[in-house]
């Protein structure tokens, strides 16, 4: 039930709380220990709304006090400041030495050491294993008696945790919204969707992604429900689902013993849905079937022929074609018409293939009847990715992004001829008809401008859930003087040395430089000192004045230098505050975080998001939620430079979908109604009754069907 209490406050800044009862006045300090509550919440950079605060008031105080434990622990995870952050440079940001200083400062100290000067061979000197380096030469209680308290300023952030209901009714409508989203969500999130579906008995009206299908599909096949299946895939996912591998299919799972009962309604509901034509879906994850086979036994069960079949055609003994195979060997073969005609009957593959099927019809305008044809049957989703893709067609890239499903990015100059300006306009106009006509009425519309430039979330994979977390591609205006970004890390088995970089580029993306260990301070920025070995966990920092910075571009980054994955570390993140310069504060202030997310995936480098100036000198964060593959060790900031600048540009360049585009859409569209909708970052207190709040977290409910 914890688990779930921090689910729901964690992603919806919500604090589910006991219904209120009538104690002894006398007796009852509930008050005092919900004003107790939120001045604990206020160091951390949390407050209770005024309905929150009112409702713990009348709770008996005791009640109050082991809720505040439980929200308190949740919300500084949330910030990261549930760990001590510690810096080697115990003044950090002042006093940081120039780098060779410090490099010959160690040196010296070990050829002075008679017992590390015996260690110490010119021939094979390696700096990173000087005593002393790498490792905290202070404790934390050192470094806080070495910093002075931080002066609290109006610009900190302060984050409203709202009042819920009960833990039940947060917990259905997380679940709810989190399984009817059009949009993929990230590994973290099929996590939580799978321990909601465990807990919630309702089923979702709709399921639209099959990942979500996947997991509700698990407690369905627990509880001996019929399963939600009308593909063959559908079954894989499930088989993997319950075996604790990967229901996305990215990575190959290691297929458990499945019990008997499990065997035959995986078998019952494959041969449910294997029909000759979907058959062609088996060859994509041929040699998963081939190995889910040999767990199922399909033979035992002769009253599933059709279950069957599906292991033939894995096993290369019975022939099926694939749906895409037929629609590529008609491309190949320059019949653009043909494949046109197969792909009206998949409506969601007709509009992916939108600008292929241009650049090779010798008819435009048949190819545009057909997408005015599909664009009914596709998913609002597939519309809004179709609509950025166009109006980033109108302009020549700077290069071509790719990212996988765990944010792995490259990047490629953009070789595709361009497209009539005329074709794609109607294009635009034809999308923008179907998202408007499926928009919902939301009554009144009260838009903050600050979430105009918030991209959609058109998929959720990508980002790890966090504390101020935005889609890639959003817009952001960075507040404060100073920019200080930060990482943490703790190892799980050998030794690991991650290390926080910043590069440095001017409007052109050119003229780099760089703050890393390797460089560790310029005019503008500190940096707070490497450490190699995080046993006990490891904090590094790098400190940007940003009124005194000569380039117009800074990219945070992390490179793992030696030892465990993101993925593989015990515990592994990022996040950057901003504060004024009188503000002094520890190197770590979790009133001024302003964004914390963990990092994963299977990339070496991570760019979570780059610094921009603008004209008019204000500074503003693009979004980015990438990871470059980088090498198997030694990644560093000077190694990846050319890459990351790349992608960045090919990034920041792009013009991303945001909700600007649906809040016109609605306005134009006009929906005069008696209730009242918010979209903004973050809900204001004084909204009408019963008013529908849109926020960062529940933004794909915005996605139409």
């Amino acid at each position: 039930m914890d688990n779930l209490e921090s689910l729901v406050i964690s992603r919806r800044l919500r604090v589910p709380v006991p219904t209120s009862a009538e104690t002894d006045v006398e007796a009852n300090w509930g008050e005092v220990a919900a004003r107790q509550l939120d001045a604990a919440l206020l160091s951390v950079g949390f407050t209770c709304s005024p309905a929150l605060l009112h409702h713990l008031g009348k709770l008996p105080g005791d009640v109050v006090l082991d809720l505040g434990v439980r929200v308190l622990a949740a919300v500084r995870h949330l910030a990261g400041d549930h760990v001590q952050h510690n810096a080697y440079f115990i003044d950090f940001p002042k006093n940081v030495p120039d780098t060779v200083e410090f490099w010959v400062g160690l040196l010296e100290k070990a050829l002075l050491d008679p017992v590390a000067a015996v260690r110490v061979q010119p021939a094979t000197l390696n700096l990173l294993t000087l005593p002393g380096y790498g490792r905290y030469q202070h404790s934390y209680a050192d470094l806080l008696a070495a910093h002075a308290e931080l002066i609290p300023l109006a610009k900190d952030r302060v984050t409203v945790l709202e009042l819920g209901g009960s833990l039940e009714s947060e917990a259905r409508e997380l679940y709810l919204s989190m399984a009817g989203s059009q949009v993929p969500l990230s590994a973290e999130d099929l996590a939580a969707l799978r321990t909601l579906a465990a807990f919630c008995a309702e089923e979702p009206e709709r399921i639209p992604v099959r990942e979500n299908r996947a997991v509700i599909n698990e407690v369905r096949l627990a509880a001996g429900r019929p399963l939600l299946a009308d593909t063959v895939t559908d079954v894989l996912r499930l088989a993997c689902g319950i075996s604790g591998g990967d229901v996305t299919l990215t990575e190959a799972t290691r297929f458990r013993s499945f019990r008997r009962a499990e065997r035959r309604a995986l078998l019952q509901a494959l041969d449910a849905v294997a029909t000759p034509a979907k058959l062609g879906d088996v060859p994509r994850y041929q040699e998963q079937w081939k190995r889910l086979g040999e767990r199922l036994h399909p033979h035992e069960y002769p009253r599933f022929p059709r279950a069957a079949h599906v292991f033939e055609v894995a096993r290369g003994g019975r022939k099926a074609r694939s749906f895409d195979s037929r629609v590529e060997a008609a491309l190949t073969a320059g019949r653009t018409s043909d494949a046109v005609d197969l792909l009206e009957n998949a409506p969601g593959a007709l509009l992916r293939r939108f600008d292929h099927l241009l650049r090779t019809s010798i008819d435009p305008s048949a190819v545009l009847d057909a997408v005015e044809k599909a664009v009914e049957g596709a998913s609002g989703r597939v519309l809004l990715s179709l609509r950025e893709h166009l109006q980033n067609r109108l302009t020549p890239a700077a290069g071509r992004v790719f990212a996988n499903r765990q944010g792995r990015a490259w990047a490629t100059p953009d070789a595709r001829s361009p497209l009539e300006e005329n074709v794609l306009s109607r294009a635009v106009a034809i999308l923008d008809e179907e998202v408007a006509r499926r928009l919902p009425d939301l009554g009144e519309l009260i838009v903050d401008p600050d979430v105009l430039d918030v991209a959609l979330p058109l998929s959720g994979k990508a980002v790890a859930p966090g504390l101020g977390m935005l889609p890639r591609g959003s817009l952001s205006a960075v507040d404060g003087e100073l920019l200080r970004f930060f990482v943490y890390w703790r190892q799980a088995e050998r030794r690991t040395d991650y290390d926080l970089s910043a590069l440095m580029l001017d409007d052109s993306y050119g003229n780099p430089e760089h703050i890393s260990w390797t460089s560790y301070r310029n005019g503008f920025a500190e940096y707070s000192g490497d450490l190699t070995d995080a046993s006990d966990g490891a904090s590094e920092f790098i400190n940007i004045r940003l009124a005194q910075a000569t380039k117009s571009i800074i990219i945070p980054q992390v490179n793992i230098y030696a030892g465990e994955a993101f993925d593989e570390a015990a515990e592994a993140f990022f996040g950057f505050m901003s504060r004024d310069a009188e503000q002094e504060g520890r190197p770590f202030e979790p009133r001024t975080v302003r964004m914390k997310s963990d990092l994963r995936g299977s990339g070496r480098v991570a760019l979570p998001l780059v610094f921009l100036r603008g004209d008019d000198g204000g500074w503003r964060a693009k979004w980015l939620h990438l990871y470059l593959k980088g090498h198997a060790g030694f990644n560093q900031v000077e190694g990846n430079r050319v890459t990351a600048s790349l992608l960045v540009c090919s990034i920041v360049e792009r013009d991303h979908l945001r909700v600007r585009y649906l809040a016109d859409l609605l306005r134009a569209k006009g929906s005069p109604g008696e209730h009242t909708t918010y979209i903004g970052l973050q809900a204001p207190a004084d909204l009408p009754e019963g008013a529908r709040v849109y926020t960062p977290a529940t933004l794909h409910e915005l996605i139409p069907a």
